[in-house]
């Protein structure tokens, strides 16, 4: 199979030498990265900037914005198996970007910001193409999340969603381990524990690859409520 995977955070540009970013570390897609490639798939890796080494066995393309990372995506996905968008794409980015270092003033300085685009939304609403690819996608929450993950799912159109609640300071951002609850469109929620995120992208892998599931079903959309 071809399997992209995207990972870590993008960077928006305020001016040259200022950005918008988060917390992203991008572990969690590497794992998942190398996983693949220990399976044998042929593996791509869509990558905001990190400091992690590139895994081996794996095509790494490096990008640094929302917008770099679509175009990445979209190109890479267009013939894929399966894609995994373990990556923290800023929602968005700032509308201006100025030429030159924004110098301090004695007020304040308010920054107008756009939306970027919803990378797996977009390939959740194409119809035609390769429409058999799976479709994975994170959820990274703090409140409500069975129901924003759920939401998510459904509004985006994907086969899974891996809810990461980030509100742990256990696991997620900035940690070696995860515990993820996985929805899929059919209706079933599989429960990964607490474990390291190279144990939890194999296990993670072995849900997406092997128990299919079918999107574009009301009757799944019921089962979800």
């Amino acid at each position: 199979m071809k399997i992209v995977v995207s990972a870590g955070p993008t960077r928006e540009k305020i001016d040259p030498v200022r950005f918008l970013s988060n917390r992203s570390t991008g572990r969690m897609g590497y794992a998942l990265a190398e996983a693949a490639a220990a399976l044998g798939h042929e593996t791509i890796l869509v990558s905001g900037p990190t400091a992690l080494a590139h895994p081996t066995a794996v095509r790494f393309v490096g990008v640094e914005s929302a917008a770099e990372m679509a175009a990445a995506i979209k190109r890479e996905a267009a013939d894929a198996d399966c894609v995994i968008m373990a990556a923290a794409v800023a929602d968005y980015r700032p509308k201006y970007v100025a030429a030159e270092k924004i110098k301090k003033s004695g007020g304040s300085l308010t920054l107008e910001l756009e939306r970027t685009e919803d990378i797996l939304a977009t390939l959740g609403a194409e119809t035609g193409g390769n429409c058999r690819r799976i479709l994975v996608g994170f959820a990274a929450e703090t409140e409500c999340c069975r129901e924003h993950a759920l939401e998510k799912l459904i509004r985006k159109n994907l086969d899974y969603i891996a809810l990461n609640d980030v509100s742990r300071s256990d696991r997620g951002f900035c940690s070696e381990n995860n515990a993820l609850s996985i929805y899929a469109r059919d209706g079933r929620c599989l429960e990964l524990p607490l474990a390291s995120k190279r144990e939890i992208a194999a296990a993670m892998l072995e849900i997406v690859l092997t128990k299919p599931t079918v999107r574009n079903q009301s009757e799944n959309e019921e089962a979800m409520q």
